[in-house]
């Protein structure tokens, strides 16, 4: 059974507030990106399977670095978001760091055996935790969230096999997609509520058009990065990402 917080909610709802699940398709859609630049760069058919695998390590980096964000958040949360699982109790500070560490270790063992994709991973680890640890007060916090997208590109190519001129574009231009809106997301105010989630999730269709330079004869994988962008905006409904 399910343990239940004082006011009835499920902590198993915290866990999931706590890693920000709604957003993981447009993780998945910056995998695939990533995965299918490398292999048009080989010339060679993109690897599902390896891709899926993937998305499954990019995807514990991203839940690890959200637990770790509201770990380090806890007091400016406990004013500013008392909404927040660690600020309600639901989960300890101590708790949020532990869940977090270990996700990301986890992340980064799925990249063996590609010494190139694991020393990405460790960059991208490490831009998690100083992202996590520094972006309050640090002006230049919105480059470092939109690098950490931008290595998810450079990891998944590494991992499938090559890291071309085409994915390090693909990569920057993610991270200035990625700093742009959390710029924006701090100057939203009262929209806020409609327009980080409608740019967060558009970071798929960032995706898609940039499947659709690298492969154009692949329409049908563009189109299912740009299902992230509905999957996305109709899982906040269940789980707020922001």
């Amino acid at each position: 059974m399910a343990r239940i917080a004082a006011d009835g909610r499920p902590r198993s709802r915290a866990y999931l507030l706590l890693a920000r699940v709604s957003n993981l398709p447009t993780v998945w859609s910056n995998v695939l990106a990533g995965a299918l630049g490398a292999s048009a760069a080989l010339g060679v058919p993109l690897d599902r399977g390896a891709a899926a695998w993937i998305a499954v390590a990019a995807s514990l980096f991203y839940t690890g670095g959200m637990f770790l964000n509201d770990a380090c958040d806890a007091r400016f949360d406990s004013a500013a978001r008392p909404e927040r699982p660690i600020p309600r109790g639901e989960v300890g500070r101590g708790e949020a760091i532990a869940v977090g560490g270990v996700l990301l270790l986890l992340g980064e063992a799925l990249l063996w055996p590609s010494t190139e994709a694991l020393l990405l991973g460790a960059v991208l680890a490490a831009a998690i935790v100083f992202y996590d640890v520094s972006h309050k007060g640090n002006r230049f916090a919105p480059v470092v969230m939109g690098a950490c997208r931008g290595l998810v590109y450079l990891v998944a190519a590494a991992a499938s096999g090559a890291v071309s001129g085409a994915v390090v574009g693909g990569a920057v231009l993610m991270t200035a997609y990625v700093a742009g809106l959390t710029v924006v997301a701090k100057r939203a105010g009262a929209n806020a509520r409609w327009l980080v989630p409608l740019l967060i999730a558009a970071i798929s269709l960032v995706d898609a058009a940039f499947i659709l330079f690298v492969a154009p004869g692949a329409p049908t994988l563009a189109l299912l990065a740009a299902v992230g962008f509905p999957l996305t905006l109709g899982l906040q409904r269940w789980v707020p990402g922001d």
